[in-house]
């Protein structure tokens, strides 16, 4: 019996150490920032993606958080065919919902669901990988879920590496010259476009 009581206070302990940095009523604040280059053979630039979104949630209940990120992306193609090359800047809003599952007392696997908005512009790109103008503005919303993991070193603070994951985006440019409009959906795992994230977040 003495055992018994000894071994459900050490889970009792290790349940509350893991839960620790996610119990209800923590406040979490930071962010990611993903970065991406590829090259393809004769191009003379490199395909560049960029993003920066600083975020802020609140824990509803245990492992359970939601949240707003606001920040900034930078994409640019200068490969391909003309109509395919471009330079894209956009203003970004992702209101989240998080989900933590511990895997030990400091790493926890984690899946999100997120809604970006964005709102941003698009320049021409030369063949010779050369911004040009602004030709277009831009607005676009989804829906995205994405695995990730994270990694808490102590209390405060959370290191956090994830992926893209199931994404689901509608995505309109109206062009500066005629005010034409042209809105295009797309849905899928984007594997493709790898783009790990790395970020910090600090426990309160």
């Amino acid at each position: 019996m003495k055992k018994l009581l000894l071994s459900l206070v050490a889970v009792a302990a290790l349940t509350f150490g893991a839960n620790a940095q996610t119990e209800k009523g923590k406040i979490i604040l930071g962010g990611n920032v993903g970065f991406n280059s590829s090259k393809v053979d004769g191009a003379s630039k490199a395909d560049i993606n960029f993003s920066v979104v600083p975020s802020v949630g609140y824990f509803v209940g245990n492992n359970f958080a939601i949240g707003t990120g606001v920040g900034y992306e930078y994409d640019k193609t200068a490969s391909g065919t003309a109509f395919e090359r471009g330079q894209l800047e956009a203003f970004r809003v992702a209101p989240f919902g998080r989900y933590y599952v511990n895997l030990t007392e400091q790493f926890k696997f984690f899946g999100q669901v997120s809604v970006p908005l964005a709102f941003g512009s698009l320049k021409s790109v030369d063949a010779n990988g050369e911004t040009g103008s602004k030709f277009a503005s831009t607005t676009s919303i989804g829906v995205n879920v994405a695995p990730g993991f994270a990694f808490f070193p102590n209390k405060k603070i959370g290191i956090e590496f994830s992926v893209n994951g199931l994404g689901y985006e509608n995505f309109s440019t109206k062009a500066e010259a005629t005010g034409a409009k042209v809105k295009t959906n797309s849905f899928g795992l984007e594997a493709n476009t790898f783009a790990p994230k790395l970020g910090v977040q600090f426990h309160f």
